[in-house]
């Protein structure tokens, strides 16, 4: 009798497992039967409307082929827009006058401020007429310029911060105006007219606090090139201080010479005292020469890296066509047609 009730048991744990194992199987088997299902009524219902439309099809081409010649006739009747792109590259944060400057140059065409544009580009009404807009956005910029924006920003901020912050966060909440070039596009209905628009828009840049900045800029150049030239005259004064203390030592032939507070003994080593002084000659002389090289590199407000081209491009790419936007939109519109029809018809017939 004990030999039998763990064979019993044993039995009974495989019961178990089988029942356990075809619940599971029978779940998986639901789960796939839902969404094919599903698959198969979509299926069902695309084959039905495309069944549908093949019936009606001389319907169909004919509503493609009037979609297609209204469109070319709305095409040929709106006027051509030309385009082309101008690369700066804005000093002492006139970047954001540029900016609200574009913003108003829209504004202004948008309201037919005809005077007021004529003012600012200092061109005849015929140009004025002419322009349709502007538009402003970051520039063109590598990896490597993005990763120095970062490491820039990153030594901003406290040690703790600095580790929290990643590279992709940087990314996604910087401003639009943390870039360095900027990318100006101009679009009008005639092609020769943006050399024209050039001048009243390379002066948006310049305003008071621009010009503030830059004088501050130079102010603070020439302070620090001071400083440079007197530590400079005062590594020459020791240069020449340790050729008398040489001089002296090689006349007198004594081991100490004293000169004021300095105490200098045949023991120590002219040479590399010297050698430390041109050293530092040289670095100082590096820094006065960074520094000019900063003045002369942003010595105006802006850089033009390329203008505007004579003669601009079309701006329109063929999905912006009318004659192939509205043939799409037309089949898109008889496709749900369709669609929606054939849904109310299988409601109606499922219900009877």
């Amino acid at each position: 009798m004990s030999k039998e009730l763990p064979n019993n048991q044993k039995q009974n744990e495989e019961v178990d497992l089988i029942v356990f194992f075809n619940l599971i199987g029978n779940a998986i088997s639901k789960v796939l039967d839902f969404f094919k299902s599903i698959f198969n009524t979509i299926f069902s219902s695309i084959i039905y409307a495309l069944k549908t439309l093949f019936k009606s099809w001389k319907i169909v081409l004919g509503i493609l082929i009037i979609s297609f010649i209204l469109g070319f006739a709305i095409e040929k009747s709106k006027p051509t827009v030309y385009s082309t792109e101008m690369l700066v590259e804005p000093y002492f944060n006139s970047k954001y006058q540029l900016v609200t400057n574009i913003n108003y140059f829209n504004a202004l065409i948008k309201n037919k401020e005809k005077e007021t544009l004529k003012r600012i580009f200092e061109v005849d009404e015929e140009v004025i007429n002419s322009i349709e807009g502007f538009e402003i956005e970051p520039g063109p910029e590598s990896e490597n310029d993005r990763l120095l924006q970062y490491e820039e920003f990153i030594n901003q901020l406290d040690s703790v911060r600095a580790q929290e912050y990643s590279y992709e966060e940087f990314l996604e909440n910087r401003s639009v105006y943390a870039g360095r070039y900027f990318l100006i596009k101009a679009y009008a209905y005639k092609s020769d007219v943006f050399k024209d628009l050039e001048g009243g828009i390379l002066e948006s840049f310049t305003n008071d606090y621009t010009s503030k900045e830059m004088k501050r800029r130079d102010t603070l150049i020439e302070i620090q090139k001071q400083n440079l030239y007197e530590q400079l005259e005062q590594v020459d004064s020791l240069k020449q201080f340790y050729i008398e203390v040489v001089k002296t030592e090689a006349n007198n032939k004594k081991q100490n010479v004293t000169l004021g507070e300095f105490t200098i003994t045949s023991n120590d080593n002219s040479k590399t005292r010297e050698f430390d002084l041109l050293k530092e000659e040289q670095r100082i002389r590096n820094e006065i020469k960074k520094l000019e090289e900063e003045k002369i590199e942003q010595d105006v407000i802006f850089e033009v890296i390329s203008s505007f081209q004579r003669v601009g491009n079309n701006s329109s790419t063929i999905f912006e066509k009318y004659y192939v936007i509205l043939p799409v939109l037309a089949f898109v519109l008889l496709v749900l047609f369709f669609f929606t029809k054939k849904i109310i018809t299988f409601t109606l017939n499922y219900e009877e």
